[in-house]
């Protein structure tokens, strides 16, 4: 998995920049979402085929799992923790509650669960990459990804014991699957397989951070990055600041047209976020190129190539397609970008050293 890096490199060198960034001329344009339905099937297909023996199977050397005789069920957490109630509840005692956190880490985690032990404060936080341990400790914030896919597991919203004990992270939940949702394209709901289970990885093991770069070591190596180099695409600047780590960023036509594709924040700085990333499914040079306004990762299009993170659970909310040429004019390319409820289609035309966008397609659900 620690390999996925330079496996990355090799693969996509094993193409032309032409074959991995452009549509052939005279091929009906294809982009990953237009094969929306092949992707979600192939998605469904790996999500089915998983059981309770599988996942175990499967499961990171450093996690292990307990049965628990008595527990908190999927049904009955899930259940409480959207009713209104007491949502309604939760909500107006969270920024409270969490306040130290949310200042710490500018609102990059949901969180929960708070434990204090002497002057380190923990509480366990999830964002749109998955599981985290964050820690405030001298008032330094930190966050440990816990490699566990949501696809797999699911954690309590209610823990009835402190989740840090005696040099472990301890959380009871679940295993569960994705059920996709009919009519809602892209939206998951899960269901329990397998109930009353205690999540427990060593504190060690967890903070381990090779490089000492600031991602633990079970983060890079479940997004690709090199956890024995602080700076993996060795641009001299390491993997934490680095708005794009895993590849030297270029000034050229079209990685500034990729970057005027990237999802827009407005006026947010999101440029110190170093938890919060877009993540995006590309092999294309161009794109990899790109200079963002905030912190990116790229998965190969290939799923042999993924680390078994990535193959298991869907962190990719927005893409950006290959080019497609205009036969008749070589300064006019096409090209599509897409979110989790809409796609737009853009004519873009080079000229006199900027991109002109048109919208000439797309939808909104």
């Amino acid at each position: 998995m620690r390999y996925l890096f330079l496996l990355f490199l090799i693969f996509s060198c094993s193409k032309t920049v032409e074959d991995r960034c452009f549509e052939s001329s005279d091929s009906v344009i294809k982009y990953l979402k237009n094969d929306e339905d092949l992707i979600i099937d192939n998605h469904d297909m790996q999500m089915q085929k998983y059981d309770v023996k599988q996942i175990i199977a499967e499961k990171p050397d450093y996690l292990q799992i307990v049965n628990l005789k008595k527990f908190r069920s999927f049904k009955k957490d899930s259940i409480e923790a959207d009713s209104e109630e007491i949502m309604e509840k939760k909500w107006k005692e969270y920024d409270s509650e969490f306040k130290i956190f949310n200042d710490k880490f500018s609102k990059q985690f949901t969180f929960s669960n708070q434990q204090k032990i002497d002057n380190i404060q923990y509480a366990f936080g999830r964002n749109q990459l998955g599981f985290w341990l964050c820690k405030i400790e001298n008032e330094k914030p930190s966050a440990y990804f816990l490699g566990l896919s949501f696809s797999h597991y699911y954690i309590n919203d209610v823990q009835e014991k402190p989740i840090i004990n005696n040099g472990f992270l301890e959380l009871e939940g679940s295993f569960v699957k994705v059920v996709k949702v009919p009519g809602l394209p892209g939206y998951d709901d899960y269901s329990a397989i397998e109930d009353g289970k205690l999540f427990k990885i060593k504190l060690d093991d967890l903070i381990k951070d090779s490089d000492n770069d600031g991602y633990n070591d079970i983060f890079e190596n479940s997004f690709g990055l090199n956890p024995h180099n602080k700076d993996s695409d060795g641009d001299g600047t390491d993997d934490f600041n680095d708005l794009n780590p895993m590849f030297k960023s270029e000034n050229n036509k079209f990685s500034q047209l990729y970057e005027m594709l990237l999802p827009d924040y407005g006026d947010e700085n999101l440029r110190d976020n170093n938890y919060f990333f877009q993540v995006f499914i590309s092999d294309c040079d161009y794109f990899h190129q790109i200079k963002p306004e905030y912190h990116v990762l790229f998965i190969p299009e290939d799923l042999k190539l993924r680390t078994q993170y990535q193959e298991i659970t869907d962190v990719s909310l927005h893409g950006v397609g290959k080019i497609k040429k205009n036969k008749n004019n070589s300064n006019i390319f096409y090209i599509k970008e897409w979110g989790t409820s809409s796609s737009t289609d853009y004519s873009a035309e080079y000229k006199n050293g900027k991109w002109i966008l048109e919208i000439v397609g797309g939808y909104v659900i």
